[in-house]
């Protein structure tokens, strides 16, 4: 936050994170691993190891055989919009129940109608792309997912329903003074969650 102020949020952070790594990186981690770190040799045996191996090399192959009509690049500005207009800064809980719904019609469109060209033999940029908006997918429902999950408004993200008189934004410290991790399922994902104690500070809005 040394550009932008202590309470600015996630396009902010992430911008200065990539510009500020594009200048330092390139002067510091080549040194760092070839002078300070000697990495051992990684076993990949191991059952996690071919689990992920597996998956993967399932993903591609059912990707690359799906030989559909539409572009990787349709279904990415598709599930954009889907975010944009029902989890932006401000959402409420019937366009989260809406937008979920909608991407998990869009994900089973993806996975009957995606046009992936090419081959796993070669360098295949529209095969990652379709690797990466496979997770975009899943990660935009778990977006929608936690956003319906918590009922306040708080920081910049504004919940309709969790709002003052005047129109402010209604934080809940009582329910939601937690950070929340999901795990994903197809089906039900998962929330793990863990408690925020502050011991020198209270809270206020």
């Amino acid at each position: 936050f040394s550009d932008h102020g202590a309470n600015r949020l996630g396009a902010s952070a992430l911008m200065q994170g990539l510009a500020d790594g594009y200048f330092v990186i390139p002067y510091t981690i080549g040194t760092y691993l070839s002078n300070e770190i000697s990495t051992p040799k990684i076993k990949n045996d191991l059952p996690e190891f071919l689990e992920a191996e597996r998956k993967t090399s399932d993903l591609i192959s059912r990707l690359l055989s799906i030989k559909g009509s539409q572009s990787v690049e349709s279904f990415h500005r598709r599930l954009g919009k889907i975010m944009w207009d029902n989890c932006g800064m401000a959402r409420n809980e019937e366009g989260l129940i809406k937008g979920r719904q909608m991407i998990r019609e869009l994900r089973e469109e993806f996975y009957r109608d995606v046009y992936v060209p090419g081959s796993n033999d070669e360098y295949n940029p529209e095969l990652e792309k379709a690797v990466r908006v496979a997770d975009f997918l899943e990660m935009g429902e778990l977006m929608m997912l936690d956003a319906l999950n918590r009922k306040e408004s708080c920081g910049g993200h504004f919940r309709e329903e969790s709002s003052t008189a005047d129109g402010e934004a209604k934080r809940n410290d009582e329910e939601f003074a937690y950070v929340a991790a999901w795990a994903w399922d197809d089906n039900n994902p998962v929330m793990y969650k863990e408690n925020l104690v502050f011991e020198n500070v209270e809270l206020k809005t």
